[in-house]
C-alpha cells in the first residue's frame, strides 16, 4: 500500500543506519515488524499472573507414553501365516 508520511530526515537517516534495508520500504517495513513484535511481546508479558491455566502436563504425558508404547506393540508382535 502507497503512504505517504511526514517523518524528519534525521529520524529516517539514523534508522537507515541501524538497518540491513537497502531501500526505504524495506527499512520502515523492517522498523513496523520490530515494533509490532514489541507491542505484542509487551501485551503478553503485561498478562502474566492473570490467566489462570490447569493443566495437567503428566497425565498428558503418560497418555502420550501409553500410545507409543501400544504402537510399538503393534509393530513388535510378529504375524501369523
Amino acid at each position: 500500500m502507497r503512504t505517504t508520511l511526514n517523518v524528519s530526515d534525521e529520524l529516517i537517516k539514523e534508522l537507515e543506519s541501524v538497518s540491513e534495508g537497502k531501500s526505504k520500504t524495506q527499512v520502515f517495513t523492517e522498523a513496523l515488524e520490530d515494533y509490532i513484535g514489541k507491542k505484542r511481546r509487551e501485551r503478553l508479558l503485561s498478562m502474566s499472573g492473570r490467566i489462570a491455566i490447569d493443566y495437567d502436563w503428566q497425565a498428558e504425558e503418560e497418555k502420550e507414553l501409553m500410545a507409543v508404547k501400544e504402537e510399538q506393540g503393534e509393530y513388535g508382535k510378529k504375524r501369523s501365516r
